[in-house]
């Protein structure tokens, strides 16, 4: 049972230790240096950064299960009780806290109370969440936005409310992110189980969680390996890496859309080019090294500022004295090409509106991290456009947060891709001995 894993991101990495775990001889090919994908962590003098702050929440369950299957679980914390401060520049503050009410009430005294939003605009913004919990999570033709101007979600409420967490969670703008998968955000974390939306950070690095754990539990493992085309062979597959033929009886492509449509045969996705209609959407990372403590907070949301989310990164990236923060704008459409001394001249004061006491310290580091294609882009018609993990190919299956997993593009829906994308290639496997059909049924 030879199997090939194209990729070494989360989506990767769920799929070779599945296969591995039912017996299977897997090797896993990875074109950069390490694994996790755009989970990854570098050195920076004696500071460990992680290419971007990464949360999960306790609902995200199949990427709980993979820290588990990694043995890290024990390396991340989650809240006891969901709670978020929400900054705003003028110096007031707002809290998010659920209460210990079953769901969907248990945010609904939390939102009554949020001081940010005028007395009527929290009361809109309960009935609109109630709306929501209601609406199609299928729905793939219309703008959150729309929706929310018709349940009378002013423009103030939509930038201290919804924009904190859709935003965050698809990575796009509230006006345009596709409805479907912003109610299916909210119903299943916000609106779901009390406990659902809970915080989960790591404490440690990210490519010691991920990478590190992966690599020494998956066996063999290619890194700078790049594939350049997987073809039918006489009995499975071949996978082309750096001009070697690797034969596999089963292949995941576990790799970005745009990558992966250069590498599957047409015949095993009829119109695979599509997949570059996804788009991409950008997220931008600012850390910041002050000489002194600026933020007495774990991590904050902020809202008329370009600060979107801040989180205390001191421990995790090792330094002993001073603090160390960094901040992760999602969408960043705005900043992904702006230079760094540009977004310094704007993110340095923005940070001191928030944090007075960043006032009086100083700077001892700053600089930026990019992911220019860090999402798709979660657009009305983005859902049509995302693959199954079945091809027309007998044995080559894909696998990543883009294709078809009932998930927005994040690490929950990365797992959950890995982990559909090895259910099927070994139901593929126990069925090519008995000479039975190894394809893997339908293709969108």
């Amino acid at each position: 049972m030879r199997a090939v894993v194209v990729g070494g991101g989360l989506a990767g990495i769920t799929a070779a230790l599945a296969l591995r775990e039912s017996g299977a001889d897997v090797a896993l090919f990875e074109a950069r240096p390490r694994l996790g994908g755009a989970t990854c962590s570098f050195q920076r003098g004696d500071l460990i950064v992680d290419n971007g702050q990464h949360v999960f929440l306790r609902c995200c369950t199949a990427y709980r299960g993979l820290l588990d299957r990694l043995g890290v679980a024990g390396d991340v914390r989650i809240q006891q009780r969901f709670d978020v401060t929400v900054l705003a520049p003028d110096g007031r503050r707002g809290r998010l806290r659920r209460a210990a009410l079953p769901g969907p009430l248990h945010l609904l005294p939390a939102l009554a109370r949020y001081e940010l939003l005028p007395p009527a605009d929290r009361l809109r913004a309960v009935r609109a969440a109630l709306a929501l919990q209601r609406v199609d999570t299928g729905r793939d033709g219309e703008r959150l936005g729309d929706w929310l101007a018709g349940r009378g979600q002013r423009d103030w409420a939509r930038r201290a409310l919804w924009e904190l967490f859709i935003v965050a969670a698809l990575n796009i703008g509230v006006d345009d992110a596709v409805l479907g998968s912003a109610a299916m955000v909210c119903q299943t974390a916000l609106l779901g189980r009390h406990d659902a939306a809970d915080i989960g950070m790591p404490d440690v690095p990210l490519g010691e969680l991920h990478g590190e754990a992966a690599a020494r539990l998956i066996g063999t493992v290619h890194l700078k390996s790049k594939v350049e085309a997987i073809e039918p062979g006489p009995e499975g597959l071949v996978v082309v890496v750096d001009g070697s033929r690797v034969a596999a009886d089963v292949v995941i492509v576990a790799v970005p859309h745009e990558v992966a449509a250069g590498l599957v045969p047409e015949q095993a996705v009829p119109g695979r080019e599509r997949w570059r209609g996804l788009g991409a959407s950008p997220i931008v990372n600012v850390h910041v090294v002050y000489d002194r403590t600026v933020m007495e907070l774990p991590f904050a949301a902020a809202v008329d500022s370009p600060v979107q989310w801040i989180f205390d990164r001191t421990r995790v990236g090792g330094l002993d004295r001073g603090q160390y923060l960094a901040s992760s704008v999602s969408a960043a459409d705005r900043w992904i090409d702006t230079p760094t001394e540009q977004i310094r001249a704007a993110f340095v004061p923005a940070l001191e509106r928030l944090f007075p006491a960043a006032r009086q310290a100083r700077i001892t580091d700053f600089f930026v991290t990019r992911e220019r294609r860090a999402t798709f882009r979660q657009t009305p018609g983005s859902g049509a456009l995302r693959p199954a993990a079945a091809t027309r190919l007998p044995g080559l299956f894909l696998a990543g947060a883009w294709t078809d997993t009932g998930w927005p593009d994040t690490m929950e829906g990365a797992v959950r891709s890995g982990l559909n994308a090895a259910r099927l290639a070994r139901s593929s496997l126990a069925r090519t001995p008995a000479g039975g059909d190894a394809g893997g049924g339908p293709v969108r």
